[in-house]
């Protein structure tokens, strides 16, 4: 299955980013935790080379946690601080307030040398498309958040969003596209919903995910969709279709409502916590 991906915008938002950068303090960079290095764009680390990093494992509640906790230690390796979270539940948000007091340590107690008290940290929430960027930021801002106006040195028309004392976030998201050579990548990104299934088929990508889930969550498989001996995946998504009573029209098996069920089941987690990448 060839996945096509056309990033009209991505010379545009990097530019863009490439501005905000100079403003900020912190980057703060969300994954898809069931896909943690597929739901990256590599700019990110030229971009932001020279400041301090957070990365989110959002849909960390989907992911399997062994994995999870496997990708974070991978991440604080290269020199990340790393939450994983569930970007819709208010309650991690004073967590992460904490780790990025943490992160940026070094450059509060350089302004308290200075003389320079109570300044907030500025942050900037980037990450590929449909990551949860905009859940996070409504969760971690509230109902509280207040615009605290134009600032100098900052570009007419950008405003800052005071999430708390201790930090101000820069209410334009960087937003980048991902980049694939690698077919996997696509895979993963589709399976996740990151593209749109309007120009995917379906069909196939059901095949390619029992693929992956017979490789790496067999039993999740069996026990869902109640499989016996089965081998080949078309006569997986075949017992799929008629254990759940997928028929269509002259009372035959429709294997592509059976497609969009498995796919759907696995994005929302009914099907269990599953990570498509191993750390």
């Amino acid at each position: 299955m060839n996945v096509q991906w056309y990033p009209g915008h991505m010379t545009k938002a990097r530019r863009q980013m490439q501005e905000d950068i100079k403003l900020i303090d912190l980057v703060i960079e969300l994954v898809d935790a069931r896909v943690p290095l597929s739901s990256r764009n590599p700019d990110i680390d030229e971009l932001g080379k020279n400041k301090y990093r957070l990365i989110l494992m959002n849909k960390a509640d989907l992911a399997d946690q062994e994995q999870t906790k496997k990708w974070s230690e991978y991440f604080r390796q290269k020199g990340f601080y790393v939450v994983a979270l569930d970007a819709r539940k208010k309650n991690s948000m004073k967590q992460i307030t904490d780790v990025i007091m943490e992160a940026c340590k070094e450059k509060i107690e350089r302004d308290r040398k200075r003389g320079i008290l109570n300044r907030p940290v500025r942050a900037m929430v980037v990450g590929i498309p449909n990551v949860g960027k905009s859940t996070f930021i409504n969760s971690f801002a509230g109902k509280a958040c207040a615009k605290t106006g134009n600032k100098p040195g900052v570009t007419k028309g950008k405003q800052w969003i005071r999430l708390n004392k201790n930090v101000e976030l820069l209410d334009t998201p960087g937003i980048l596209w991902p980049k694939f050579e690698d077919q996997e990548v696509g895979l993963r990104l589709a399976m996740i919903g990151a593209i749109n299934d309007e120009i995917l088929n379906t069909d196939e990508l059901a095949l390619e995910l029992i693929k992956m889930l017979r490789r790496d969550y067999p039993k999740i498989l069996e026990e869902r969709y109640h499989l016996t001996n089965v081998e080949k995946e078309l006569d997986i998504l075949l017992e799929i279709a008629k254990n759940r009573n997928c028929i269509g029209k002259g009372n035959e098996l429709d294997y592509s409502k059976a497609a969009k069920l498995l796919i759907e089941e696995f994005r929302s987690g009914a099907i269990g916590n599953i990570t498509l990448e191993k750390a």
